[in-house]
């Protein structure tokens, strides 16, 4: 993806105020020429970096949101207030969840710590405030991009695309070893793949294999670097780092001898040749 288009997508989304499963309806409709999985993804990647700036929203001593919550509720507003205050201050619906259900809780007489808010927003039926439990539900279903349904479907998003990758070095005939193969035999930081023999991909040769189910943005792609893919170039060599949902053109840079970044599972690959080790040795 060009880097004006996606410059293009991120400003829509930082203008758009309400939720982000409606943000990302939006931008289907607005680029029919991206595909859903990319738009998607880069939603949730913006989603994260805002995150980062929205302790004050949440925390300020202005924002009282559970007494907006109960006046909501004393005139008589249907279900779903929660979630219509936060698309209104732009703030994740499970965020703000657990901020009133820390807010209600402070006016018991014990303080509760924050491991048993995790453990009511997990299931809603401990909560005695029977409206409330339901608003919190409400919250937890709606939110697509935070709380423990949506981590568990990422997770699975994730393994999918795992999988895929196996099943097409399995097709290809290509010998490797998975993260869990590698770890039993103790590495620590291990990409998803690690090739048995390697293979070239138009000339260049590649170790193993990281599989990416999401958009490769530049913020996170620098991340990746500094976290994942250097150190598995220092231990195993180069690599292919495989965004399926795309990625903005600008991160691949040409002389980078430690990886190569593609979209896709190549077609053109290179196998090496075991008779030409033999010769070689004999020689």
């Amino acid at each position: 993806m060009k880097k004006q288009l996606y410059d293009e997508i991120v400003e829509d989304i930082y203008k758009y105020r309400g939720l982000t499963r409606d943000c990302a309806n939006m931008l289907i409709k607005k680029y029919p020429t991206v595909s859903s999985d990319s738009l998607h993804s880069i939603v949730s990647s913006e989603l994260m970096y805002r995150l980062k700036k929205c302790r004050g929203l949440l925390y300020g001593a202005r924002n009282d949101y559970l007494g907006q919550y109960r006046a909501a509720q004393k005139n008589g507003q249907s279900p779903g207030i929660i979630v219509r205050i936060a698309a209104g201050v732009n703030l994740p619906p499970a965020l703000l969840a657990r901020r009133i259900l820390e807010q209600y809780y402070q006016n018991t007489q014990e303080p509760v710590p924050r491991s048993v808010i995790s453990r009511f927003l997990k299931d809603t039926t401990l909560i005695e405030d029977v409206d409330l439990a339901y608003e919190i539900n409400l919250c937890i279903l709606y939110d697509d991009r935070n709380g423990f349904i949506s981590d568990a479907f990422c997770l699975e998003i994730g393994r999918e695309y795992e999988v895929k990758l196996q099943n097409i070095l399995q097709q290809q005939k290509i010998s490797y070893r998975t993260e869990d193969d590698l770890r039993s035999r103790g590495y620590d930081k291990t990409p998803d793949v690690k090739l048995e023999i390697p293979i070239a991909i138009n000339g260049f040769v590649i170790n193993w294999i990281e599989s990416k189910a999401r958009f490769g943005t530049p913020s996170i792609h620098k991340t990746y670097i500094k976290e994942q893919f250097f150190s598995y170039w220092n231990r195993f060599g180069p690599g292919l780092v495989i965004y399926w949902f795309g990625f903005v053109d600008d991160i691949v840079e040409q002389a980078e001898k430690k990886y190569i970044i593609l979209d896709h599972f190549p077609e053109n690959i290179t196998y090496m040749n075991p008779m030409s080790v033999q010769n070689s040795i004999k020689t």
